[in-house]
C-alpha cells in the first residue's frame, strides 16, 4: 500500500492521540481524584469545628483531673484556652519559665485526648443560608465529584471500546514518524502503518474525537465552577448531595445507626432483603431504602415514621419492587383531602400507573384497575362502594393515616378491613406517635398480627415498656426526624411577642369578660381596624423580610376568620387560602401555583386543613397566628416545610400577645410539656399532650379575674386622680 501521509502528518496525528490518551486517563481517574478532594474538604470542616469547640474550653480544664499543671502561668503567657494550646508546639510550651518538657508533653497529650473525644461528635448540617468557607468547599467538591462521576464513566466506556485498537495503531504508525525508520521498514509494516494512519485519522475526525473533546471541555468547565454554582445546585437537589456525602464520608451527617433501632437479628434479616428500585424516579435515602426492606420482609406492618421522612415514597418504592418481581395490582386508601396528592406522587416518583377510584367515575376506574392493574387510590368513604370479583386478590394494600380506622365498630373501619383480607401484604401508615395511644396501636396491629395484638394488649405500665418495644418491633416501625435527617438545615423557632394597643386591648378584654372564648383566642385579629392589629403588623414585617430574602411564607391559624383577614391584609401577595371547605383538586391547584410562584409569595391555611398531607419545601418561613391547644397540630404544620428536600433553614414565628390568653396558654403548655417529657422518656404509654376543656375553663376564669382586678385598679386610680384634681381646683 502506498504511503498516504507525510512524516510530519504522522507525527502530528500521533501527538494528538498521545494527548487524548493522557486526557482519557485523567478522565478515567477523575472521580477518584474528586473523591479525595471531598474527603479532604470534610476533614478540614471537622478540624475547623473541633478548633471552635477547643476555643470554648478554658485552659483551667487542664487541672480538672488534678494534673498539677501551672495553668495560671499558661494564661498569663497568652494561652487562654485549648485552641491556643493546640496551636502551640511542645517546644514552645516547654520554653515557658516554669513548664518542664514533661509538663509540656502532658499538656499536649491532654489536649490531643480531648480532640480525639470531640471529633466523632462533629456532625455536618448543610444550609445555603449559613455558608462558611468549609461548607462551601464541601458543596463545591461534591458538585465537582458529581460531574466527575459521569465523565469517568464515559471515559472508561471509550477506553473499553477503543483503547486496545488505538494502542496497536499508534505503535504501527510510529514507524512512519521519520525518513530513516521508514526506509528500513518492510512492506507489510508499511502497509500496516498506512492503515493505522487512516484508522487514527478517522477516529480523530469522527465520534471518538468529538466525544473526547466534549469530555475535556466538561472537565475544564467543572474545574472552573464556583461555590455559588454549587450552592445553586444544592438548593434544587439537597437529597442528592446528602446521599452522596453519606456514601463518600459515612457518619459525617450523623446517620451512623445502620439498623435504625431494630433488634439485631431482625436487622440482619431486613438488610438481606432484596430491593429492586428500577422504575423509581427519585433517589431513596438510606433510611428510606431500609424502611422499604422492612416493609417487604415483614409483609404486614405499621410504618410510623415522623412526618417529613417520606412514608409515601417508601410505600411507592415497595410497590415498585413488588412490581419488578411480578406483582400487578396495588391499592391505597387515604383521606379524601390527600387523594389527589397520592396520585400525583405515585406518578412523580415512579413509573407506576395511578388510578383514582373516587367520585362519579369510581366504578369505571375500579374496572380499569381490575383489568389492567396499577395503583388504585381511593378514599375511606369510597371503599364501601368497591365491588370486586369473589376470588380477586392483589399484592399490597397501603392505608394512609391508618388511625382513621382505630374504631372497630365504624363503617369505614369494617370496609377497609374487609378490603385488607384480599391483600397479600398490608402497609398501614401514620405519622401519629402510637406509642402514646396504645389502645389504637393494639387495634391496628390486631388487623396485621392478631396474635401479637393479644400479647401486647395489656402492656401499658412503665416497667413493661422495653419489652413492649421489643414485641412490636416486627410490626411497628417508627423513626424520628432528628435520628435520620440530621443533615436538614436548622429549624429556628421564635416567639414573636406583640404589645396590645388600646383598641386591641379594649376588644380583647370585652371578649374575655363576655366569656367569648374563641374571640379571646383570636386576640389582636378581632380588632375593628386590621391596621390597629399588632399581630397583623408583625406578620406584614415578617412577610416583607422573607420576600427580601427570596423566601416563601406559610401562615397557619385555627380560625377561618383570621385566615381571611390575612388574605385581605396581604392582597395579591397571598394565594387563595386553604380551608376545610376547599376541594382536594382545588387545593392541589393552589399548591402547584404556590410552588411555581416567585419568592415572597404567601400561602395562608387553616391549620386543621393545611397542616397535614402537604409537601411545601419551597416555603422556608412558617407563621403561626395563635398558639395551638394541641402542639402536635403545630408540629404537623411546621413539618410541611421542615422536611426532607428542604434546602434552606426554616424559620418559625409564633405570633403572641403579652398580657393575654396567649401568654397563659404558652405557660400551661410549657408545664405540661415538662411533665410529658419526663414521663415519655421512660414509657411508651404516655397520653398525648393537649389542653383539655377543664383546664381551658380554669384558664378563662383566671383571665377574667386578672382583667377585672386590673380594671378595678385602673378605675380606682382614675377616681383618685379625679379627686386630686377637684381638691386642687377648690384650693
Amino acid at each position: 500500500m502506498k504511503r498516504t501521509f507525510s512524516f510530519a502528518e504522522a507525527r502530528e496525528l500521533l501527538q494528538k492521540h498521545e494527548q487524548w490518551e493522557t486526557e482519557r486517563g485523567m478522565l478515567c481517574e477523575k472521580a477518584e481524584d474528586c473523591r479525595a478532594v471531598v474527603e479532604t474538604a470534610c476533614e478540614h470542616f471537622v478540624a475547623a469545628e473541633t478548633m471552635k469547640t477547643l476555643r470554648d474550653i478554658p485552659v483551667e480544664e487542664l487541672n480538672r483531673e488534678r494534673r498539677g499543671l501551672r495553668v495560671r502561668l499558661l494564661r498569663e503567657s497568652g494561652y487562654a484556652n485549648y485552641e491556643d494550646l493546640m496551636l502551640a508546639s511542645e517546644e514552645q510550651l516547654a520554653a515557658l519559665n516554669g513548664i518542664s518538657e514533661d509538663g509540656a508533653a502532658l499538656i499536649k497529650d491532654a489536649v490531643g485526648e480531648t480532640v480525639t473525644q470531640l471529633r466523632p461528635g462533629i456532625k455536618l448540617r448543610l444550609s445555603a443560608d449559613k455558608r462558611t468557607e468549609e461548607t462551601s468547599n464541601i458543596v463545591l467538591s461534591l458538585y465537582r465529584y458529581r460531574a466527575a462521576e459521569g465523565l469517568s464513566r464515559d471515559a472508561q466506556a471509550l477506553s473499553a471500546h477503543y483503547a486496545a485498537g488505538i494502542g496497536k495503531a499508534m505503535e504501527e504508525l510510529s514507524r512512519g514518524k521519520g525518513f530513516f525508520r521508514w526506509l528500513f521498514t518492510g512492506k507489510a509494516e508499511k502497509d500496516a502503518a498506512s492503515e493505522a494512519y487512516l484508522y487514527l485519522e478517522e477516529l480523530a475526525n469522527g465520534a471518538y474525537g468529538t466525544e473526547l473533546t466534549r469530555l475535556r471541555e466538561a472537565r475544564l468547565e467543572s474545574e472552573a465552577s464556583s461555590a455559588e454554582t454549587a450552592w445553586d445546585s444544592f438548593r434544587t437537589q439537597p437529597i442528592v448531595y446528602s446521599n452522596l456525602l453519606e456514601k463518600l464520608v459515612p457518619g459525617l451527617l450523623g446517620n451512623g445507626d445502620a439498623v435504625y433501632g431494630l433488634p439485631e437479628e431482625l436487622a440482619r434479616e431486613v438488610e438481606a432483603e432484596p430491593l429492586f428500585a428500577d422504575g423509581m424516579r427519585c433517589e431513596l435515602r438510606r433510611y428510606q431504602a431500609w424502611g422499604v426492606k422492612y416493609i417487604l420482609h415483614q409483609g404486614k406492618v405499621l410504618l410510623g415514621d415522623e412526618m417529613g421522612l417520606g412514608k409515601t415514597v417508601q410505600a411507592i418504592a415497595a410497590m415498585v419492587t413488588l412490581r419488578n418481581a411480578g406483582a400487578t395490582h396495588f391499592a391505597v386508601v387515604c383521606p379524601a383531602s390527600v387523594l389527589v396528592n397520592w396520585c400525583r406522587e405515585i406518578t412523580k416518583f415512579s413509573d407506576l400507573k395511578a388510578i383514582k377510584v373516587h367520585g362519579p367515575s369510581r366504578q369505571a376506574a375500579l374496572s380499569d384497575w381490575i383489568t389492567s392493574g396499577g395503583v388504585a387510590v381511593t378514599s375511606y368513604e369510597t371503599v364501601q362502594h368497591w365491588e370486586l370479583p369473589e376470588d380477586f386478590g392483589f399484592s399490597l394494600l397501603t392505608v394512609d393515616e391508618a388511625h382513621y380506622i382505630k374504631n372497630p365498630g365504624a363503617r369505614r373501619t369494617v370496609h377497609v378491613r374487609n378490603l385488607a383480607l384480599r391483600a397479600e401484604r398490608l402497609l398501614f401508615m401514620t405519622g401519629t406517635a402510637l406509642e402514646n395511644r396504645v389502645d389504637e396501636m393494639v387495634e391496628l396491629i390486631g388487623v396485621l398480627r392478631p396474635e401479637l395484638a393479644a400479647e401486647i394488649g395489656g402492656m401499658k405500665m412503665l416497667a413493661t415498656a422495653p419489652r413492649f418495644r421489643e414485641l412490636v418491633a416486627p410490626v411497628y416501625y417508627r423513626r424520628k426526624r432528628d435520628q435520620v435527617l440530621t443533615e436538614l438545615p436548622e429549624l429556628e423557632e421564635q416567639e414573636s411577642w406583640c404589645q396590645l394597643g388600646a383598641a386591641e386591648r379594649a376588644r380583647y378584654e370585652a371578649d374575655v369578660l363576655n366569656e367569648n372564648y374563641h374571640a379571646a383566642r383570636r386576640v389582636s385579629w378581632t380588632v375593628g381596624d386590621i391596621a390597629q392589629s399588632s399581630k397583623a403588623q408583625r406578620l406584614l414585617e415578617i412577610a416583607e423580610e422573607a420576600a427580601a430574602e427570596g423566601r416563601k411564607v406559610l401562615v397557619f391559624s385555627f380560625y377561618l376568620d383570621t385566615i381571611q383577614k390575612v388574605k385581605g391584609l396581604l392582597g395579591e401577595r397571598c394565594m387563595e387560602p386553604i380551608t376545610g371547605a376547599m376541594t382536594p383538586a382545588r387545593r392541589q391547584e393552589v399548591l402547584d401555583a404556590f410552588d411555581a410562584a416567585a419568592p415572597g409569595q404567601v400561602l395562608a391555611a387553616q391549620i386543621v386543613a393545611g397542616g397535614t398531607g402537604l409537601n411545601i419545601q419551597t416555603a422556608s418561613v412558617v407563621i403561626l397566628c395563635e398558639p395551638q391547644l394541641k402542639p402536635s397540630l403545630e408540629s404537623q404544620a411546621i413539618a410541611r416545610a421542615y422536611r426532607m428536600g428542604q434546602a434552606r433553614n426554616v424559620l418559625v414565628y409564633r405570633l403572641l400577645c403579652e398580657d393575654s390568653i396567649d401568654e397563659r396558654i404558652m405557660e400551661l403548655l410549657a408545664e405540661k410539656q415538662a411533665v410529658f417529657d419526663a414521663f415519655a422518656d421512660k414509657s411508651s404509654a404516655a397520653e398525648e399532650l393537649e389542653l383539655d376543656t377543664k383546664t381551658l375553663g380554669k384558664l378563662m376564669a383566671e383571665e377574667m379575674q386578672r382583667i377585672e382586678e386590673r380594671q378595678a385598679v385602673e378605675a380606682l386610680a382614675r377616681e383618685q386622680d379625679k379627686a386630686a384634681e377637684t381638691t386642687e381646683e377648690e384650693s
